[in-house]
């Protein structure tokens, strides 16, 4: 790697840290409005700590025209950029809660990769200056990886938006954008559909804070909650509605909704991903709810409504919970740890496996169904009426495995800490998954993770990013050829 390459990933991250360091003006907003001036000198100094060294990485790092970052080089930022900024994104917790700062930084990577598992109790009762920082921190990271999914993971070989690009221009040009137009966008859909989640929290019945701290943690499919009991601290039915609807939102492809603002009205309508994942969140949450409903005293429509909410939930890896499901019984327990490997849309701020997954690997299937029956026939292989090629195929089944096999070994690491068998392989799997909580008394959605030692929270925190970043981003950097040129 070049010399002009790591000056140049130094100024951008410099940039990263600059935009991290103004955005802390917001909690101090925040601080002044509800009279909690003690908390301010917290986010003062983390501000002040942050901009500096942005300042220096700027002033020291290469200009944008001082050169140019290939493929490879984009792998070491884009790793890069999320630990540095969660590094200094985790100084305001460690400063107002004076946790240690193992527990500040898995709270922050858990809030910037929309993981929404928390080591923090007592949110209630919280500082506001805190609680719109975590927010703020799914959402920033939300934006972030939409940015990712469709501008950089595509340039790298990973993740599920190359899939999209391997049809027409036609279909490229107006599905994934490429330019600045195309970016900004995606913020303004970003920024509107939360105004929009937000006022319609607040008319359901929640506090305006309250409404806006939801708004970001579910349109960016993260978990965080003002309360210790998440979304089962409210009671209105509308609100529990209003939630699934902004964590649907969220999953969904963000670039269809760029294709739908261009003119293609269908864009969303006639996506199969969309379709399957919509259809999914329906039959899974009306078949459990009548379950559910006949196992316990809930009438069907609130057990409907509970599941419902639950299981877009789990699905969509937003993570809020509505009462204690892994109560149900054991049929339950096992359907929600299979959910957890779900996931929303590609080019969304969902995590997962992603619905596309399934449905390539249910098209791969029928096809070798026929292929067997049909032994000398050419059968192509389509998905939403494109082709499947053979680099898309090697690809997903690449990341299948190592997803697989990420979630075993950091099962095994938990394990060897002293975790039991349940809290190890469903904190393993909510951490890659990036879904939140994990089953057990200790993990669940009624507990957290501040009782776990701090070598399970650097695992832990270890796999949150692994499932961030789509795995191999990562992998690829602890491999000797990397570094070699």
């Amino acid at each position: 790697m070049s010399l002009a390459a790591i000056r140049l990933i130094g100024f951008i991250l410099g940039i990263f840290l600059i935009t991290l360091a103004i955005s802390m003006v917001i909690p101090m907003i925040t601080l002044v409005v509800y009279e909690r001036n003690d908390d301010l000198a917290a986010f003062f100094w983390s501000s002040l700590i942050t901009l500096i060294c942005g300042l220096l990485l700027v002033v020291r790092g290469g200009r944008p025209d001082a050169g140019q970052l290939r493929p490879r080089d984009m792998y070491l930022l884009t790793t890069g950029s999320w630990v540095v900024v969660c590094t200094f994104a985790a100084l305001p917790m460690l400063f107002i809660t004076h946790i240690s700062y193992t527990d500040a930084f898995f709270e922050t990577m858990s809030g910037i990769t929309t993981t929404g598992s928390t080591v923090l109790s007592g949110l209630d009762t919280s500082s506001p200056g805190l609680l719109i920082w975590r927010s703020m921190l799914h959402w920033l990271g939300g934006i972030g990886f939409i940015g990712m999914a469709v501008a950089i993971l595509p340039l790298l070989r990973v993740g599920g938006m190359r899939l999209f690009q391997t049809e027409s221009s036609d279909w490229s040009e107006k599905i994934t954008p490429r330019s600045h137009v195309g970016a900004k966008y995606i913020l303004l859909l970003y920024c509107g559909l939360t105004g929009i989640g937000a006022l319609a929290l607040w008319f359901a019945g929640m506090t305006p804070f309250d409404a806006i701290n939801h708004a970001m943690s579910l349109i960016s499919t993260g978990g965080f909650s003002t309360s210790d009991a998440s979304l089962g601290h409210w009671t209105q039915p509308t609100i529990h509605w209003v939630a699934v609807a902004i964590m649907i939102l969220g999953s969904m492809p963000f670039t269809l909704y760029v294709a739908t603002l261009r003119g293609n009205r269908r864009a969303l309508i006639k996506d199969h991903q969309v379709r399957g994942f919509i259809g999914f969140l329906l039959v899974t949450s009306l078949a459990v709810g009548t379950w559910l409903h006949f196992h316990s005293d809930y009438e069907w429509w609130d057990a409907f409504r509970i599941v419902a909410v639950n299981v877009t939930s789990i699905v969509t890896t937003t993570g809020v919970a509505v009462g204690d499901y892994t109560l149900w019984g054991s049929f339950a327990v096992l359907l929600f740890f299979y959910l957890t490997f779900v996931g929303g849309c590609s080019g969304s701020t969902a995590g997962g496996l992603k619905i596309f997954r399934f449905q390539v690997a249910a098209a791969l299937l029928v096809s070798s169904l026929k292929q067997l029956i049909h032994p000398r026939a050419v059968i192509q292989k389509k998905y939403n009426g494109h082709p499947i090629d053979e680099e898309i195929v090697r690809s997903l089944l690449t990341f299948s495995f190592f997803f697989t096999i990420t979630i075993a070994v950091i099962a095994l690491g938990l394990a060897l800490i002293g975790l039991d068998w349940t809290t190890a392989l469903s904190g393993a799997a909510t951490a890659v998954c990036n879904v939140g909580p994990g089953l057990g008394t200790i993990i669940g959605p009624a507990g957290n993770f501040s009782s776990l030692p701090d070598a399970a929270k650097w695992l832990l925190t270890v796999g949150m990013l692994l499932g961030r970043l789509e795995i191999l981003t990562v992998l690829v950097l602890v491999t000797p050829v990397f570094w070699r040129y």
